[in-house]
């Protein structure tokens, strides 16, 4: 008993200390990304090299497509032996296909490292314009509207995404 009326004298003494008011503020780094000019040239450069794949995979595709167009058409006058082969190439080339696919798009895949190569020194750069906005406006905590956090209402006066642009150099009139 004498443990629980020190536990709850406690908890009174906590509950009854001033409660400190944080300072919160949302932005928009997809917003703010789509203004830096280093972002565009980033995503033009992952489009090319994504596009070279895309292309390397759909030849790839066109040659397994006749592989087992051939083998079909030879069927008939295959041997069991030389239609298991036959099987066991396509079967190869199609493993060999998903697996280069795999490589470059799949989850930490090619192309997935270098959109991180690509992005991280601009990220860096509105990370940096963040964190001196954050300190000019005494903020405590700074959500990102573009991440998965989702925000049902927010309030634009909480916005600080313009003070993150005009921190870049980047400000604009055309905010929505």
């Amino acid at each position: 008993m004498k443990r629980f009326l020190c536990a709850f004298a406690f908890l009174g003494l906590l509950a009854a200390a001033p409660a400190q008011a944080q300072r919160l503020g949302y932005i928009d780094t997809e917003f703010i990304m789509s203004k830096m000019p280093e972002y565009a040239q980033a995503q033009v450069e992952l489009d090319k090299i994504s596009a070279t794949w895309q292309k390397e995979i759909e030849f790839q595709k066109k040659d397994l497509d006749k592989m087992y167009r051939n083998y079909q058409n030879e069927e008939v006058v295959l041997t069991e032996p030389m239609k298991k082969k036959r099987q066991d190439e396509i079967q190869k080339k199609e493993q060999e296909l998903k697996a280069y696919q795999t490589k470059q798009f799949g989850y930490e895949g090619q192309l997935f490292k270098k959109r991180a190569e690509l992005n991280k020194p601009v990220q860096d750069k509105v990370y940096e314009a963040v964190e001196k906005m954050v300190k000019a406006k005494k903020l405590d905590i700074v959500l990102d509207k573009a991440s998965d956090l989702t925000m049902i209402y927010t309030n634009p006066t909480y916005d600080y995404t313009e003070y993150v642009l005009e921190e870049l150099g980047l400000a604009s009139p055309d905010r929505n």
